[in-house]
């Protein structure tokens, strides 16, 4: 066969394809065991900064040995039974997107915009001598373009919030985008989840808190030209805390932490 034919051309072409399809195939498998190491260390460095816990001059895993990680059941917020799954393998984002794994929210419910809640979730607490420090959970939800994907960060009393970060969304450079700025993320530090009563009141305001009014332990400015994220912000933040999700966790943590029964 000519290899100027154009069925030469295309064989040459054909073996080509198959040629790269090859190489392109070994290197993902052999990288695969790298890019999840990658993405192992990049989920912990959140957590840690969460918990602002993170230190750049120490090994990423040296800091994670303090930290303790637990699935637990959202409905019942009890930590998940040996034998219902494997929960060293359980991938929280998936499970959301598992009718198995997973639930619909009711509209009128789904104020973080995700239409679906994975029925278990990953939390991580961080103890000293045994004692409860911090609670470390996983939020996510709507905001303009995108969906927001972080940790929140609670102190002892389960409260107080202790750090925030966003580790993933695709809002605007320079309006919604500042969640990732450390000036704002600050603003939440120290914040409360609820009001005297217990209930959730944590919100992100438009604008700026007004200094001396009631909710203000509760309110973090508004992101100057992105109210949209911003609210967005706030609602996931809202639900994420609320029974409709790590709600009954919180009170079987506070439960156990305080040495009371849960009935």
């Amino acid at each position: 066969m000519s290899r100027d034919s154009v069925a030469g051309t295309f064989l040459v072409a054909l073996v080509l394809c198959i040629v790269c399809s090859v190489l392109v195939s070994t290197a993902a498998v052999q990288l695969r065991p790298l890019r999840l190491a990658n993405k192992e260390r990049f989920q912990k460095k959140n957590i840690l900064i969460a918990a602002d816990m993170y230190d750049a001059s120490k090994p990423i895993n040296d800091l994670f040995a303090n930290i303790e990680s637990q699935v637990i059941d959202l409905e019942t917020g009890r930590v998940v039974a040996d034998g219902v799954l494997d929960t060293e393998l359980f991938d929280q984002r998936a499970a959301a997107k598992d009718p198995n794994l997973s639930e619909a929210i009711p509209s009128d419910k789904d104020i973080a915009g995700i239409k679906r809640r994975e029925k278990y979730a990953r939390v991580y607490l961080v103890r000293e001598n045994g004692a409860l420090k911090k609670v470390i959970l996983p939020i996510y939800g709507k905001g303009l373009w995108s969906t927001l994907y972080g940790f929140v960060a609670l102190q002892d009393d389960l409260d107080t919030i202790a750090g925030l970060t966003f580790y993933e969304h695709k809002e605007t450079p320079g309006l919604g985008g500042e969640v990732d700025n450390p000036r704002w993320k600050a603003k939440w530090v120290g914040k409360h989840l609820r009001g005297a009563s217990g209930e959730i009141q944590i919100e992100v305001v438009k604008g700026q808190v007004v200094a001396g009014s009631p909710n203000e332990n509760s309110q973090i400015d508004g992101l100057s030209g992105a109210t949209i994220t911003s609210r967005g912000v706030s609602n996931l933040v809202r639900y994420w805390m609320s029974d409709e999700a790590f709600g009954r966790y919180l009170k079987q943590l506070d439960t156990s932490a305080t040495g009371g029964t849960d009935g």
